[in-house]
């Protein structure tokens, strides 16, 4: 057995496992593993999928398995040519070297962020991508002979309601909601304490919570119970100096439970988005849209590398999955149930301080016609800017129509579309958000470098799955966003946390950084000599979109395809900078 940094490698008669991650359990890592190759190993075993964040080769007797588990959550490629696997490697860009992207995969990215790392597409021609829930098999001699998906069967669906069938209501319902969730948080979090666990906390529900339960476990564990750190980012200038309080409080009300607990505030008010943004953006595996806030999360990441932490946890997924799904109205006017929609219309018009019309409209008419709601958004909101009215859909006007037509735009903003407003638009939005983040090519590049992992508890598909069974009357509060998860950590949370319902945006560090370094974006673009920055884009109305957002023009949307944009024009020009590592690749047979 040999346990080093992010791999675990375990043999036994059965073969040989190499797991990225973790098995059922973060702390018993080497159990976890044997556990997996005991149950692929033998000829002809084709059981369940275990609970877990892990990829993983098997060389086992008579085949090789390359396995993923169905979150996602660590990456996992191959390279492939002419029905014959040679590398396999957490690093598509280890695989590809030196070869040109593709331009479908570019087209694909650029339509979001979510469903580009969960297809089997990737930057280079002959590496393919391990998907989530997939069991890719190959011959001793590494001949692929298949791949297929393996879901774990979970109770996550509600309940169809019968006849006569009677379901707790009011109080009732909500109580029953908020144990449920507090008990699937509990051994989501449990699952992922490590030897020296760092939390990541930030003053809102969320991520305190997590790490209330962090350290409520730690205290209970009498016999090695680990190290807790409590990881934060302080801003003492600007609109998030806000927070201070809040965190403050947090911090006091964790270390009451977990007096040992260190606690590291990292002070950020110099950190801006866009920082070194070409080592961020460039150096990631894979081109990411959000590589502009990697700066800020850097720096926490450094902080927890440097105390020796193996595991690093956040609050990340509480919004989508803990909170009451406004995605709901539209299913219930799909089905007809058009009473019942207006009512919880008019309840969520109530609760969020808005009119009927603006919330059906947002929930209900839009997702029905994305693409006509974008148009007539522009046209009304555009007037002759790049930015204004950008939906998250149509084709961003610095992206040339030639291009986008030739490689495929329309169908992959097509299947971006489908994903997250399907026939079952609530379904994608637990989807989206476990999509959303994992895996981040930028996180894992960091991860690699530093030797923790970054995890999710809200994202646990046990969390999710007791989510998606509560009925809307349990989850719904107006005017309470998170409702149920605030019932449920109610005996744990300070009071100012557990009532706020606001919390400040990063808005001011995003403006901070377009006003320091926008020029040199402008620069960036004006100088990208990649023949595919010039292809794909009309350069002169990228850099008309930057100057645009630095005064404020957009919204959060049109921003987002701007920062996607310009993540991959550093990207491509970074592309062949790098050397390729050979050596960080896994070969599949001695010697190829």
């Amino acid at each position: 057995m040999v346990r080093r940094g992010l791999v675990t490698t375990v043999s036994s008669p059965a073969g040989t496992a190499a797991v990225v991650g973790w098995v059922g359990s973060f702390r018993d890592r080497v159990a976890g593993a044997r556990r997996l190759l005991d149950d692929f190993g033998p000829p002809g075993a084709e059981p369940r999928l275990p609970n877990g964040d892990y990829a993983a080769v098997l060389v086992c007797r008579d085949r090789i398995l390359l396995i993923r588990d169905e979150q996602a959550r660590m990456p996992l490629f191959f390279k492939e040519s002419g029905g014959r696997v040679t590398e396999v490697s957490t690093s598509a860009r280890r695989l590809g070297g030196d070869a040109e992207p593709q331009p479908r995969y570019l087209c694909r990215y650029l339509t979001g962020n979510l469903t580009q790392q969960h297809a089997d597409l990737t930057p280079f021609a002959g590496v393919h991508r391990v998907l989530g829930g997939e069991v890719v098999e190959l011959s001793l001699t590494g001949r692929l002979r298949g791949r297929v998906p393996r879901r774990v069967p979970r109770t996550d669906a509600p309940p169809e309601p019968t006849a006569d069938a009677q379901r707790p209501s009011g109080a009732g319902a909500a109580a029953g909601a908020a144990k449920e969730l507090r008990l699937a948080l509990e051994e989501a979090v449990g699952r992922r304490m490590g030897e020296s666990t760092a939390c990541h906390v930030s003053g809102g529900t969320d991520s305190t919570g997590v790490a209330l339960l962090a350290a409520r476990l730690l205290a209970g564990k009498q016999d090695h119970p680990g190290d807790l750190v409590l990881l934060a980012g302080g801003f003492g200038t600007g609109e998030l100096a806000g927070e201070r309080p809040y965190l403050d409080a947090a911090m006091e009300e964790i270390r009451r439970h977990a007096p040992a607990a260190r606690t590291v505030i990292v002070e950020a008010d110099d950190v801006a988005d866009f920082d070194d943004f070409e080592h961020h953006a460039g150096d990631a595996d894979e081109p990411h849209a959000h590589a502009f806030r990697a700066p800020f999360w850097n720096r926490l990441h450094t902080a927890a590398a440097d105390l020796g932490c193996d595991i690093l946890m956040t609050g990340c997924g509480a919004d989508p999955i803990a909170d009451a799904d406004p995605l709901h109205l539209h299913e219930l006017a799909r089905r007809g149930q058009l009473r019942q929609m207006a009512q919880q219309a008019r309840a969520w018009a109530a609760g969020s301080e808005r009119g009927v019309r603006d919330i059906v409209s947002a929930h209900v008419v839009q997702p029905a016609l994305p693409p006509a709601a974008e148009r007539l958004t522009a046209l009304v909101h555009r007037r002759g800017t790049v930015l204004g009215g950008l939906g998250a859909f149509t084709r961003p006007p610095w992206l040339r129509h030639g291009f986008a037509r030739a490689h495929g735009y329309r169908e992959a903003a097509g299947a971006e579309r489908r994903f997250l407003l399907g026939r079952e638009p609530a379904q994608s939005r637990y989807d989206a958000a476990n999509y959303l983040a994992a895996p981040d090519p930028v996180s894992w590049h960091h991860a690699r470098r530093n030797g923790f992992f970054l995890s999710h508890p809200f994202l646990d598909p046990e969390v999710v799955a007791t989510m998606r069974r509560l009925p809307a009357e349990a989850t719904f509060r107006p005017g309470r966003p998170k409702a149920v998860l605030r019932e449920a950590m109610a005996d744990l949370l300070p009071a100012p946390i557990r009532e706020r319902v606001v919390k400040i945006p990063f808005d001011d560090v995003y403006a901070r950084g377009l006003r320091t370094h926008g020029e040199e974006l402008v620069d960036l673009c004006h100088s990208a000599r990649h023949p595919l920055v010039t292809e794909m884009f009309d350069v002169g109305t990228l850099c008309r979109a930057v100057r645009e957002a630095q005064l404020g023009i957009g919204d959060a949307c049109a921003w987002d395809r701007l920062n996607s944009s310009l993540a991959l024009v550093v990207w491509l020009e970074r592309l062949g900078r790098r050397s390729g590592a050979r050596d960080a690749a896994v070969p599949v047979i001695a010697g190829s």
